[in-house]
């Protein structure tokens, strides 16, 4: 199942209280304070793994707690500090408060987040003595660990994000560029969840795809699978714009029509998705009834100052083209943020 999404309780161990211990020992005739101090409480720890990519493993253990410090002992023994709770979480991990304030961005293998503090070890008898209290006969409490509600939000990374209306053709693309397995049907909403797949250059370099689910007229109220999935292609840098017609039609009207209706979705969405650079693909062209029928698409957008790529799935028509495009704009837009 594929979760995205959580609310979570975490909870740091309690430190161990100090001991009170006075010491007896032979030759030792005045003895003196011995007691050790409690060892701290266990940190609730976030790390990210990039073999992970859902939050399906949290969805049934909300409330995370570490063991408490250990206590004091005589003969000035420290008690040991609780054990971590090391919890595995995706790759693109974003964590905030009740509030919604993001308060930690999980995004590089291995990288660690604290999320909830152990509590202090109390301090024994033996950490008060001084030159006119030499033998003190009180100790100090482990302190609370830290308790926390948070929020849990994945947000896949990726290079470029696949959008479009369903059965645009999005999946059956991811599975030509890529080595990604998506399901694939003759139906709409076929995939209910995002897909990753990375296409592969000769000379090493890498592009990483994110397909989207569909987006239909109202989905930023509601409608459909609303826009719930969108989090995931924040962080592109390209937006893959796939705009197909599986009647086969190709009416230029109906086309340019579906490309601002997604285009209208994503603006509702935030200004910052919509604002992202987009690569028109006009998919499935082998429904086509001829080639003056795409012409007259590839016109209509032209005419809108757009410029597309016609591509098909099944006959390989302009994939090589593509790959290249996403690859020069990923470039480019590493360029950028480099700069």
């Amino acid at each position: 199942m594929f979760v995205d999404y959580l609310k979570a309780r975490v909870k740091g161990g309690d430190g161990g209280h100090g001991c009170v211990a006075l010491r007896r020992e032979k030759y030792v005739p005045r003895g003196g304070p011995a007691g050790g101090d409690g060892g701290r409480g266990g940190h609730v720890i976030f790390e990210a793994d990039p073999k992970l990519g859902t939050l399906y493993d949290l969805k049934h253990r909300p409330n995370l707690t570490a063991k408490r410090g250990g206590n004091g002992g005589g003969n000035d023994c420290h008690g040991a500090d609780g054990e971590d709770v090391i919890v595995k979480v995706p790759l693109g991990t974003v964590v905030s408060d009740e509030d919604g304030n993001q308060i930690a961005d999980l995004t590089e293998p291995g990288q660690q987040w604290i999320a909830a503090k152990g509590g202090r070890g109390g301090f024994g008898n033996a950490h008060f003595a001084t030159p006119t209290n030499k033998t003190p006969r009180y100790a100090q409490d482990g302190g609370p660990g830290e308790d926390r509600r948070l929020i849990l939000e994945l947000k896949m990374i990726a290079d470029v994000g696949l959008v479009g209306l369903p059965n645009a053709g999005k999946s059956t693309l991811l599975s030509k560029l890529t080595a990604a397995t998506p399901k694939i049907a003759p139906y709409p909403f076929t995939t209910l969840s995002p897909n990753l797949g990375v296409m592969e250059f000769e000379d090493g370099f890498r592009v990483t795809l994110a397909d989207i689910p569909g987006l239909i007229e109202g989905a930023s109220h509601g409608a459909g699978l609303g826009d719930r999935f969108l989090r995931h292609i924040e962080r592109t840098g390209v937006l893959a714009h796939l705009v197909g017609d599986e009647e086969g039609t190709f009416d230029p009207e109906d086309m340019l029509y579906k490309h601002g209706l997604v285009c209208q979705e994503l603006a509702a969405y935030s200004a910052a998705l919509a604002a992202k650079r987009q690569i028109l693909v006009v998919a499935k062209v082998d429904l086509a009834g001829g080639r003056d029928q795409v012409e007259a698409v590839c016109r209509a957008f032209r005419e809108r100052g757009l410029e597309p790529l016609c591509v098909s799935s099944l006959t390989g028509e302009g994939l090589e083209g593509l790959r290249a495009r996403l690859r020069e704009r990923v470039q480019e837009n590493s360029n950028t943020n480099c700069h």
